[in-house]
Formats: structure tokens, sequence, C-alpha cells
């Protein structure tokens, strides 16, 4: 398989059908929307036809988005404040049937109604936050039994606190000038007390202390702060009660999260449309939308377009990509594999997307990354352990679109664990029966094995790069950069073989001819294509020189043979410590253990094999052929923050689900 061939595809309606228009575009996520106005070569029409512009006069944009944000403070404060949410559990609904269950004056109710509750709940925190801020000033003064009132025309009462350090200087001077005072509280670092001063002597008392540190308390109320802390208790009581029976009605209000969060999917989808309009252009009456589509959803998007809306009042043409914009790289990249090569799209696209005119690699890539990521995990107790995961979860929940993706790849790749932990004889460490190839006695074979594999990965890389060449009819560059380097190659192995594992002259002297004749393309092509055949000529040696990469491309694969040995033997080593421990134990915390290693020992495996089985492509595969730098076809389609969207009928039996009442 390859890219899609995609068609530019535009349409001209009736202005009062742009709402239906998109909507039925979105639910198909078939089509990736143009910005016709930044685009240079619309330039010229639409300034003949559409000088004014007025696609965007109706737009409801900021409507939705108030809308949409109450809604996203509501589900935050729900889901912040109270016990156990209910969340809206994903499933596989409609877009028409989404929107069909919309009711914006049901959805404003609620969310003024949860507002209302919101400030009252503020109101308690606030009340409680502001006591608990009193309280922690009372345990300082708890003991005092006066208030401000306590002054009289001779005296004044103080609430004071001084540093431990300097409490023996100040507790001298107030004996010496007879102060009444009181210690209330002491702590580590500090000493709180209480005294009583003569008015007379009120400032040069106050002058003398403050100069040795004393911080004097400005806070003292009417109450005394023993009164206070009862009145406190009292008041706290009051607003933990009021609280309660808030927690009841924010109880109720919990379980209608999935109430909001389904009209979040909604109000995210009309805000996408919304926002869509600002690509389009138009008049007072009509609007164009131009569209990038794949040929084979052009019947389809016809038709679902001409079952809502009269044929006479559309106008839907569709057009090839010109060979300028394939050049300029304007077209996306929408791939195009079968069944059970898409789940392997995302590896590529860590890698970079191939352009829309570029061979995608995906297909060729996913043989070697199957074989290769169950080579290094190659046990069959693991392997089975995911296919069990991957296949069970998407049957138990619904999952994102990505999300099954990646549990479908996974599931794919558990199917080589298993076959390469059986010709390994390894099941969660431990040596099965049978065994075709033992990792601790066999490592040169399964280390040859490794070599052999890269090596086919690396001619089909080469012949691949020549594909590509022969397809741009760029032949000198097919033989230089393809062909010559899988006849380079081959000869050195020729010789190699006939050199010191035949011992065969005939061999011997073929492969030199031939990795001879090869190596003679490789410098002989450059200087043809070259205007300077002297610059060709060194270029052509530079490229040549790139045979010392090709050591560090085979030795590259070793780690097929490393991490599948490394793997098995550190289950086995988990199996043999658990084994070492006295009978109680190993049936007891021993299970317990071995299952904890054996996990750690599984996720470590396939996190490297997912890892190092990726560079081995993007590296060592990649490099032979591909340049990718596509950009993602972008479908205009519905967010899908908590459900999977789809273009089908149906939905009616989660009606009781999305209610207000």
């Amino acid at each position: 398989m390859a890219v899609h061939k995609l068609k530019k595809m535009s349409i001209l309606a009736p202005k009062k059908q742009i709402d239906t228009i998109l909507a039925i575009l979105q639910s198909t996520k078939a089509v990736e929307l143009e910005d016709i106005l930044q685009n240079e070569k619309n330039q010229e029409w639409i300034a003949n036809y559409f000088p004014e512009n007025k696609s965007n006069e109706d737009n409801q944009e900021q409507h939705w988005l108030t809308l949409l944000s109450q809604v996203k403070e509501t589900i935050e404060f729900l889901k912040n404040n109270g016990g156990k949410n209910k969340e809206l559990s994903r499933k596989e609904l409609s877009l028409h049937f989404l929107e069909e269950s919309y009711d914006e004056k049901s959805l404003q109710t609620s969310i003024d109604d949860v507002y209302l509750l919101k400030k009252q709940w503020q109101t308690v925190e606030q009340g409680l936050e502001s006591w608990r801020q009193k309280d922690e000033w009372l345990s300082y003064w708890q003991t005092v039994d006066f208030g401000s009132q306590a002054q009289t025309q001779w005296t004044r009462p103080y609430l004071a606190r001084v540093a431990n350090t300097n409490w023996q200087q100040i507790e001298n001077f107030m004996k010496e000038q007879t102060i009444y005072y009181e210690i209330n509280y002491s702590d580590k670092k500090e000493t709180f007390f209480s005294f009583l001063l003569l008015r007379q002597k009120e400032a040069d008392i106050l002058k003398e202390i403050t100069s040795l540190g004393v911080i004097l308390e400005t806070n003292l109320s009417v109450k005394s702060p023993k009164e206070l802390a009862v009145e406190s208790e009292e008041a706290k009581n009051r607003l933990w009660e009021s609280k309660e029976k808030l927690i009841k009605k924010l109880m109720k209000w919990k379980q209608k999260i999935p109430f909001f969060q389904f009209n979040e999917e909604i109000l995210l989808s009309k805000l996408s449309r919304e926002k869509a309009k600002e690509l389009l252009i138009g008049s007072n009456h009509i609007l164009v939308i131009r569209a990038w589509i794949s040929r084979e959803d052009q019947e389809r998007i016809v038709h679902e377009l001409t079952q809502k809306i009269p044929r006479d009042q559309l106008a839907i043409t569709f057009e090839d990509p010109t060979d300028e914009e394939i050049k300029e790289q304007v077209l996306p990249t929408k791939l195009n594999n079968g069944k059970w090569i898409v789940p392997f799209e995302s590896l590529t696209g860590m890698y970079s997307l191939p352009k829309y005119d570029e061979i995608d690699p995906t297909p060729w890539m996913a043989p070697f990354y199957f074989a290769f990521f169950g080579m290094m995990v190659a046990d069959a107790g693991y392997g089975a352990l995911l296919f069990l995961a991957t296949s069970l979860l998407p049957r138990l929940v619904t999952l994102a679109d990505n999300t099954k993706k990646f549990m479908q790849l996974f599931q794919i790749l558990s199917v080589s664990v298993i076959f390469w932990g059986i010709i390994y004889g390894s099941a969660f460490g431990a040596t099965l029966p049978f065994q075709l190839l033992n990792p601790t006695e066999d490592f040169l074979t399964i280390f040859m094995l490794s070599l052999i594999f890269g090596g086919v990965q690396l001619f089909t890389g080469l012949f691949l790069a020549a594909k590509e060449h022969i397809r741009k009819k760029e032949y000198l560059s097919a033989v230089s950069e393809g062909f010559s380097w899988q006849g380079l190659l081959t000869g050195l192995l020729v010789w190699a073989g006939g050199n010191f594992v035949l011992h065969s002259e005939v061999l011997k002297i073929t492969g030199l001819f031939l990795a001879g004749l090869s190596a003679f393309l490789i410098l002989l092509v450059p200087t043809i294509q070259s205007k300077s055949k002297v610059g060709g000529f060194f270029s052509g040696l530079y490229d040549l020189y790139g045979i010392t990469s090709y050591i560090g491309d085979f030795v590259s694969y070793s780690r097929l043979m490393a991490l599948g040995i490394s793997g098995g033997s550190i289950a086995m080593a988990f199996n043999l410590l658990v084994a070492t421990l006295p009978p109680v134990l190993r049936f007891s915390l021993g299970i317990v253990l071995l299952v904890i290693l054996q996990a750690l020992n599984l996720f470590l495996s396939t996190l490297s094999a997912y890892v190092h089985a990726a560079r081995l492509q993007f590296v060592e595969f990649f490099g032979k052929f591909y340049e990718g730098g596509g950009h993602a076809f972008h479908a205009f389609g519905p967010e899908e923050k908590y459900v999977n969207l789809n273009n089908k009928n149906g939905g009616k039996k989660h009606d009781q689900l999305f209610t207000r009442k």
C-alpha cells in the first residue's frame, strides 16, 4: 500500500446551509479543510467574486466559548470538591445523536444551579478558613480572659511576644518596673505573654521593651481570647453543618458529571465548526468550501451531502492536485494501509511521515519490526500476558482511537514474542520441554541469525532506494545508490564465504569481481552525473568510503541477540532467587515477590524492545531509502474528548445517561 491519492474538493452552497454542510463533513472525518484566504493562488478569484468576504459575519464562536468555559468550570468544581466522582464512560456514538441530544436551556439551568451551589460552598469554605486563621492566633492566647474593654482610665492591657533569647532580659525588666505579667504560651522559638501598664508610664515602658525585641499584638478585640475560642467552636460547628448539607447536594450533582461532560463534547464539536468558518470564503448568500479528500471517499461524501441537502443547492467539483502543488509539498499525507499494517503507522509518524509523492515505508518496516521486537523479548509467558491484556482490555472498555491502535500494535507484537519464546524455549524465565535454540549455549547461532536478519533488512532498504529512483526515472542514481551497493555487499559476502567457510577459489574470485565492479559503478555514476568530472569522482570516492558505516550497521543488529538473552537471563535469575527462600516464605512472600519482579522485567524488556527495534528501523533501515518530511492529513472532525464519534445513526439506548433530571 502507499499514500492515499487526494483530490481537491470545492463546494459552492447557499449560506443558510453552511452549518448543515460543516456538520456532515465533520461527522465523516474524511476531509482536511483548506484555509482559502491563506493560499496566494486563490487571491485573484477571491478579489473578483468575493471582495468583501462575508463568510464569518454570523459566527457564534464567542457564544460557544463562553458556554464551554462555564461547563468546564462546573466540571472542575464538581470533581475537586466532595467525595467520589462519576465519570462519563467512553462509548461509540454518532455525531448526529450527540447534537440531537443537546438542550441548551437545560444545560444553562444546570450550570446556574451548580454556580449557586459553588457560591454557597465558597462562602462556607472562606468562613472556615477565616476561623482556622483565628484559631491559630487563639492557640497562643487561649488562657487570656480579658479583651480590649479591660483598659481603664489608669491602666491598659497588652499582648506581646518575644524571642526566647531575649525573654530573660524582658522578665528582669518587668520585675524591676513592678509590671504585672503572665506567660500565656511558649515554644522553642518564642514566648507569648500578657502584661498590664499604668497609663503614666506606658509610653516609656513600651519604648524600652520594643527596643529589646518585643512585638506587640494589635488585634486584641473587645471579647477576650477565651470568649473568642468558645465563639469559634460554635461558628465552626454551624459552618460544618452547612457544609454537610452542601455535600449532600454536591454528591447528587456529582452523579451528573457525565451530563456536563457529554455537553462539553457537544460544545467542542460546535466550536470546531465555528472555527472552521474562518477558513471559508463567501458573500451575503453563498459560501465556498475547499478541502482535500481521498479519492476513495469522494462518492461517500457526495452521498452524505445530497442525503441532507437538495442536489440543486450544491455545486461539488473535484480536481487532481497539480504538479506544482505536489512539488511544493502543499498536499497533506494520508497513509493507506491494510488492517494489520495500520497499527505500525504510529512508528512511522514518530520518525516522519512520507511526502505525498514518496514511498510509505510502513508496510516494508512492519515485518522487520514484528520479528525484531519478538526476538528481543523472546518469552512465551510474557507474550501470552501481552496478548491476553491487549485482547481483553478493548473488549472491556471503549478506548480512544489512538489508544486502540496502540493496543492493536502490541497485540500483533505479542504473537512474535510467543513465537520467539517457543524458539528459545522460555516462559517466565523457565525452560520449556522443547527448545530449538538455547540462548545460553547457542548464542553464536543467535548472533549469526541477528546478522542475517540485519542483512536482509539492509538489502531491502537498498532495493527500495533503487525502486524509488526508478519511479522518478533517475536510473543512474538507482544504480549508484541501490543496485551497486547491493552488488558490493554481496560480493564481499561471497568472497568471505569462499575464503573462510567453503575455501573456494571460484567464490573468492567471483566475489572480488562483483565487489570491484560495483565499487567502480559507485565511482563512475557521480562522475557522469556531475558537471565537474573531478568533483564527481571525489564525490563518488566519498560515497564509497561509506562502506565503513555498513560495519556499524551490521553490528547494531547484534542487539537482537543481546536483549533477547539478557531478558531471559534476568527472568531466570528472579526464579532462582525466589527458589532459594525457605518453603514457607517461597509459597507466600516469594509468590508476591516473583510476580512483582517478573512484571518489572516484562515492562523493562518490552520498553527496551520497543525503543531499540524502532532505532534499527529509523537509523539502519530508513536511512538507506527514506527521507520523510510530509505533514499529516488533519481530518476535520469532532474533538472526541470523552466519546468516540462515528458517522452511524443510533445511540438512543444511551439517552438516559445524559438527561439532566
